[in-house]
């Protein structure tokens, strides 16, 4: 009730988002739709219902991310004076955030159940049975396999919500003043008595409890990236010397010639990973670059805003470059095998999934970019106190945009053409 509540008052581009995840949510809740009617209409069709549920896991992820990433940039959900004495904690309020998603998901789904009985010809209205042989509407559904598909993405973006949201940040900041306190107690007694020998501590005293750890930088990560893309690429290209792409099959790729290959889809998902962890580092040295030597206002502000933000948008942007990668060397790997005459390599259903993923990463981005900006509105709110001008933040915006679209870009054309550079052989 009280996120509902929340939701009524909340800004429209909050309201936005939440609409957004909805509509994601539908469109992984129709996925899985047809792949349980295809699975319950093809029961000797055991290895395709299996390849066609485990490639509704990449939109799935793409979506708990999406959802992820709105919840944690929601201003209803974030800490205030007064709220611990009306019982919203940050516990509570993480359990909020949850409740929150895990409502539009449902609702999302739910849509995607009636949009999908209608499309099969179950309901009577305008659209009714349209779509009843793509859809395999001549197999009936079993509801608790139904039920079960469609609860798997709400429960599992609330799990990430209160798994990421949890305040284990406010709780090492707790533990540290405390033991700034008990450190600083004994002190202000022996004020004035520098002469005084130094009394022994007795042998029951508690000792000091440690310092939080101190969080690791977000350039951390990119050795590691850089490794694992290493290895990704290597694997596929010992793996990848096989036959050419069947449009037949649902998920082609050379290797095998009765389907996919292991070792090259762990090739590219290793690759992905690489630039997905390598994301926040690169964002860093972009930052790093443009500040460099002797940087003018306008460069300096970009530069240390970039270094600040690593963190928030470096994953993100690292996720979306490993999608958009992905995308491309699909699409150079089927464009030669694609005959305008001939069968299709993708289906309807794979281009929505396709286009559910890449819709999702790039939300996700430019929602982690909005919550960083306003994560500096105090800061930008001081500049402009000390008279810079709004066009100077403005340049220095557009200024760090672009440096990320110049990095970015060519790494990401690079990394698709060495992965599908074995595969197309």
């Amino acid at each position: 009730m009280l996120s509902l509540r929340l939701a009524r008052g909340a800004h429209p581009l909050v309201l936005l988002r939440r609409l957004l995840v909805a509509a994601a949510a539908a469109g992984v809740g129709f996925l899985l739709l047809c792949t349980l009617g295809y699975a319950v209409a093809h029961p000797q069709s055991t290895g395709q219902s299996l390849v066609r549920l485990v490639w509704c896991a990449v939109p799935l992820a793409a979506v708990v991310q999406f959802a992820l990433a709105v919840a944690r940039s929601d201003p209803a959900t974030r800490p205030r004076d007064g709220l611990d004495a009306a019982g919203l904690g940050p516990v509570q309020l993480t359990l909020l955030a949850a409740a929150s998603t895990a409502i539009s998901c449902t609702l999302g789904s739910a849509f995607a159940l009636l949009l999908y009985m209608e499309l099969r010809g179950d309901l009577s209205g305008p659209l009714s049975g349209s779509a009843s042989r793509l859809l395999d509407g001549q197999a009936h559904l079993p509801w608790g396999a139904t039920l079960t598909l469609l609860g798997l993405l709400p429960a599992l973006a609330a799990g990430a919500c209160i798994i990421a949201l949890h305040p284990r940040r406010e709780a090492a900041a707790m533990r540290q003043q405390a033991a700034d306190q008990a450190a600083t107690e004994p002190m202000e007694g022996t004020e004035g008595a520098e002469d005084a020998e130094p009394a022994e501590a007795p042998a029951d005293a508690s000792p000091v409890p440690p310092a939080a750890p101190a969080p690791k930088p977000a350039y951390a990560g990119l050795p590691w990236g850089i490794a694992i893309i290493a290895v990704g690429l290597a694997l596929e290209a010992y793996v990848g010397h096989g036959p050419a792409p069947d449009p037949n099959k649902l998920i082609s790729l050379p290797g095998r010639a009765d389907g996919t290959s292991p070792g090259v889809l762990g090739g590219w998902l290793l690759a992905s990973l690489g630039l997905v962890l390598a994301g926040p580092g690169l964002t860093h040295w972009c930052g790093v670059l443009l500040a460099a030597g002797r940087p003018g206002a306008v460069r300096l502000l970009a530069g240390r805003i970039l270094q600040d933000a690593a963190t928030r948008i470096g994953r993100p942007l690292g996720v979306l470059c490993a999608v958009a990668s992905g995308a491309l060397a699909a699409a150079e790997l089927y464009g030669a095998a694609w005959d305008s005459s001939g069968p299709r390599p993708f289906g309807p259903l794979t281009g929505l999934g396709a286009a559910l993923v890449m819709a999702c990463v790039t939300a996700t981005a430019i929602t982690a970019a909005l919550d960083s900006r306003q994560n500096r509105t105090g800061t930008t709110a001081a500049l402009q106190r000390l008279g810079i001008p709004a066009s100077m933040l403005r340049g220095a915006a557009v200024l760090r945009t672009c440096v990320l679209l110049a990095v970015l870009t060519p790494l990401t054309w690079a990394i698709a053409e060495l992965v599908a550079l074995p595969m197309s052989r």
